[in-house]
């Protein structure tokens, strides 16, 4: 099992930014990358929901249209580690943010990766407050 680890989070005014980071540990140089990760967020007695996704190998990203615009995801493959770029937050945005990452991601369409039954390994997950 290889932990996840979240960091960035913190608190920032309406139209900050953050940049969250999940990193797989240990750290081996690339060795593990998982072909899916995403980062979701949850708010108090809420469903974790989906916020973006990245298919690894292919680079190819996805978005819940509440982000689209503001937040990037991307990887470094080297490092094992996922960014999520945030932009223009909003008070809205509060919530505890989560990466969860699929190792094979095997038989999993592009309209799953959004949900988190398609992720089997998690970190706990980073707080971002965001105050207007």
């Amino acid at each position: 099992q290889v932990d996840l680890v979240e960091s960035g989070g913190g608190s920032v005014q309406a139209g900050g930014s953050l940049n969250l980071s999940c990193v797989a540990s240990p750290y081996t140089y690339g060795r593990y990358d998982a072909n899916c990760v995403g980062w979701f967020r949850q708010y108090p007695g809420k469903e974790r929901e989906g916020v973006a996704a990245i298919r690894t190998r292919r680079g190819k990203s996805f978005y819940a249209d509440s982000v689209k615009g503001r937040f990037t995801i991307s990887r470094d493959v080297a490092k094992s580690t996922t960014y999520l770029h945030m932009d223009g937050l909003n008070p809205e945005d509060t919530a505890m943010y989560y990466c969860g990452d699929n190792l094979f991601c095997a038989g999993v369409h592009d309209g799953e990766l959004l949900r988190p039954t398609t992720y089997n390994n998690w970190g706990q997950g980073t707080q971002v407050t965001v105050s207007s």
